[in-house]
């Protein structure tokens, strides 16, 4: 290389550019790449809430030979076991970790993301007859445009517990020979009182009931026939009665398997993008890593997207209770100052998606601040609002730290932020862990249509983010 060559080299590297990963990838990483999407799509497609996201998970860990924590003994040979053991809160949330060659007090390396997605919630009482036709009343859960959910093809999960305490698993709607249920919409015809309001007011939260029968009985004495037909069938099937609603957890989502957009095949379009490509990229990076100086930590929570609030949400104590019985599996006390500086000297990445710069929308973009979808996971700074209200900001210091680390192993990677200061924004878990005391930062996927039923990703962004948390947890 003549001098003119290295200045100009040197010159270049002054600047610094987003780099398209399918444009920097040879052909061989872009088929890594792809294989590994159908995996997550598997996934994805299977994993439509959070409880059967937990247990599939669980399932993949038991499988792996990672064991209960509570089923572990300090006191005898079951230490050894204890280099991989998980813990599922109530059925929604889990923890995984494996031990690394420091001790936890030295800190660890955590990932965390959430598993929870914005859908429709059955109501405790939601069935009720008009014109005869049976209807669920329905509660929506995280942000979502209301409008988006009508004339959908809708299924429901979730489940049951009756009184003495069975439980009832419910999925309907996904295999091809199931029933599938929707919530109307006005026609365009009688429809030009809707399309003068407002997007926001065009559709009423309390009129997003889905019709879910339309048979009655045969007895002309019945009152609500269709209701009580509706009962009569859920018993056959299932063994309940209408109480029993009062204790579930049942939740309406878009009906359908992830599937591949575009001719090139190069992206996804799927419902529970948001954050469920983030708990699945983590979750294989975290099992396939090579084992590490410090302890690997994985939580994957819930009610993320209603503020991380409940017992299986982030503000809870339970991933810090987590963390003490590692720390009391290798101290054999509950030690608190130990516990403080395990979270201390530990080292995290909230794994959660940003928005994709859309040019269709480009008004409400930072062009300068947004990812683009296809140029890699995004580090986000910080996230918030206005003011950097409700955020937590990655200092410089650690910043530099993860830069170095994909840098280093050539991973593709960009920024990202919510769009323009004072047009909205958002937050993510890594408010409730920097409350820990320890380095956080946010780091995902980019998404076109966010919340939307279905949202759009990159397989790029996806493999870069599997790659960058693989990366993480090995340093």
């Amino acid at each position: 290389m003549d001098k003119e060559e290295e200045k100009g080299k040197k010159e270049n590297n002054l600047m610094f550019e987003k780099k398209f990963a399918f444009d920097v990838w040879d052909d061989a990483m872009t088929k890594k790449c792809f294989d590994f999407c159908e995996g997550y799509k598997e996934f994805l497609s299977a994993c439509k809430t959070e409880r059967k996201t937990a247990e599939t998970v669980q399932n993949i860990a038991a499988a792996d030979g990672f064991v209960p924590l509570e089923h572990i003994d300090s006191g005898n040979d079951d230490k050894i076991a204890a280099r991989k053991v998980y813990s599922i809160n109530r059925g929604k949330s889990i923890v995984l970790a494996k031990r690394g060659k420091k001790p936890i007090k030295n800190g660890a390396r955590i990932i965390l993301a959430h598993i929870d997605s914005p859908r429709l919630d059955l109501k405790v009482r939601p069935i009720f007859e008009s014109e005869h036709l049976a209807f669920l009343k329905t509660h929506y859960y995280g942000g979502i445009k209301k409008y988006q959910w009508t004339a959908l093809p809708l299924s429901v999960h979730g489940k049951i517990i009756k009184e003495n305490g069975e439980a009832v698993d419910i999925s309907i709607g996904e295999d091809p020979g199931d029933p599938i249920f929707m919530i109307t919409d006005l026609l365009p015809h009688l429809s030009k009182n809707q399309l003068e309001k407002k997007l926001e007011d065009a559709i009423n939260a309390e009129s997003l009931n889905v019709v879910s029968a339309g048979m009655g009985t045969k007895n002309k004495d019945d009152k609500d026939p269709v209701k009580k037909n509706l009962l009569k069938l859920l018993n056959q099937k299932y063994g309940i009665r209408e109480e029993d609603f009062v204790s579930a957890d049942l939740e309406l989502v878009p009906a359908g398997a992830a599937r591949d957009l575009g001719f090139d095949r190069s992206l996804i379009a799927a419902y529970g993008h948001d954050d469920r490509v983030c708990a699945w990229t983590a979750l294989r990076a975290f099992l396939e890593a090579a084992d590490s100086e410090y302890p690997s930590i994985l939580v994957l929570t819930d009610n993320e997207e209603i503020g991380s609030e409940g017992a299986t949400g982030a503000n809870s104590n339970y991933i810090a209770d987590f963390v003490s019985e590692l720390v009391f599996l290798e101290t054999e006390k509950h030690d608190e100052n130990v516990l403080r500086d395990a979270f201390s000297k530990s080292k995290a990445i909230s794994a959660d998606v940003t928005a994709g710069f859309d040019p269709d929308y480009a008004d409400v973009f930072d062009p300068l601040n947004t990812a683009r979808v296809g140029a890699g996971v995004a580090i986000e700074k910080h996230t918030g609002y206005r003011g950097k209200y409700e955020t937590s900001e990655a200092t410089a210091e650690y910043t530099a730290f993860i830069r170095k680390i994909m840098n280093q192993n050539n991973i593709v990677w960009q920024t990202g932020g919510m769009g323009k200061v004072d047009v909205g924004g958002g937050g993510t878990i890594a408010v409730q862990l920097a409350r820990l005391n320890m380095d956080i930062v946010d780091f995902g996927v980019p998404l076109l249509s966010m919340h939307a039923p279905f949202e759009i990703a990159s397989k790029a962004d996806i493999y870069s983010a599997y790659l960058a948390y693989k990366a993480f947890f090995e340093n």
